[in-house]
């Protein structure tokens, strides 16, 4: 169709030079010049719709396979420049729409595991008292209820993930004292820093400025770390908990003196659900306090060296 247009519109050209200045000799040459001109003219512009075809169709292929569910196709980036870059930008989606469904599918399993665990324990016990086993006293209760708590917390964790992944995660902010509040969730770890021979202190400088945040959330963030760094501390070991200023704003802190980590296992702290081989935890509580402190405007930075420990450190801007 558009070398037919071409050669119509030459056929016009002539005609009208032809009517214009005559059909002498002139008039011929310069119809001759100008259909060669125009049919030079229509072999790039056909040579560039073939050489525009076969990646386009690549791409729409492409795209079919990925609607259909194969993630990661890749096509190869040839073409005139545009289609290049659309292609370059079609493989960066496809990867990455890859690397999401997999996390997705590790999330599941995760998930799957962690909620399994205890409600394995749960089903054992009852079962358990229901077959005579076990006498429903308190000791065997107190088992079950410990679990109904620990699958309670990982629902909520959960649940904190993902308003954090909608953007729906709502912030009742109100003038808050960093110190004190850290203070009070220290004080709550006492008796479980005490049954491991855990030196557990705090160290916040007075004085400072109270903050716009949300108390609640970010004493999750806070409990979160210190519940993390009790477990990796041993026996007459140390964990710190501080707070003071910064040129940003107010710096909280929680060091421990455990075994510490390599710079592989550092990069993957923040990671959810990864843990380390000796860790009872699930690995969502570094998770957690990283996306509640970006939900306040704020960031957390981790620091460790094997045999070192390890230091948290979050970032509350003002």
């Amino acid at each position: 169709m558009l070398v037919l247009f071409l050669v119509l519109l030459t056929a016009a050209v002539v005609w009208l030079l032809t009517t214009l200045i005559g059909a002498g000799w002139f008039s011929a040459v310069l119809a001759v010049a100008l259909i060669g001109m125009f049919m030079l003219l229509a072999r790039r512009v056909v040579r560039s719709v073939h050489l525009a075809a076969a990646p386009m169709s690549e791409l729409i292929e492409a795209s079919a396979r990925v609607e259909a569910g194969q993630f990661g196709t890749q096509v190869p980036e040839r073409g005139p420049g545009e289609l290049r870059t659309l292609a370059r930008a079609f493989n960066a989606m496809s990867t990455r729409l890859a690397e999401t469904d997999a996390e997705r599918r590790r999330l599941l399993a995760d998930v799957s595991h962690e909620l399994r665990t205890p409600l394995t324990v749960i089903q054992g016990n009852i079962e358990g008292i229901l077959d005579g086993l076990y006498a429903p006293d308190r000791t065997i209760l107190e088992r079950i209820l410990a679990e109904t708590h620990q699958l309670e917390r990982l629902i909520e964790d959960l649940r904190t993930l993902s308003m954090a992944d909608a953007g729906a995660l709502a912030l009742q902010r109100e003038p808050t004292d960093l110190g004190a509040l850290a203070a009070d969730v220290v004080a709550a770890f006492q008796p479980q820093a005490g049954m491991g021979r855990v030196a557990l202190t705090v160290e916040a400088v007075d004085g400072l400025p109270d903050l716009e945040l949300d108390p609640l959330r970010v004493r999750q963030v806070i409990t979160n770390l210190v519940s993390n760094a009790l477990r990796h501390t041993p026996a007459d070991g140390r964990t710190t908990v501080a707070v003071g200023s910064s040129a940003d704003g107010q710096v909280l802190s929680v060091t421990d003196t455990g075994s510490g980590m390599g710079p592989e296992s550092a990069s993957h702290a923040f990671d959810r659900f990864w843990r380390s081989s000796d860790s009872p935890g699930a690995g969502l509580g570094l998770a957690i306090a990283r996306d509640l402190m970006r939900a306040h405007g704020g960031d957390v930075e981790l620091r460790s060296a094997l045999g070192e420990g390890t230091t948290v450190i979050c970032l509350f801007r003002s």
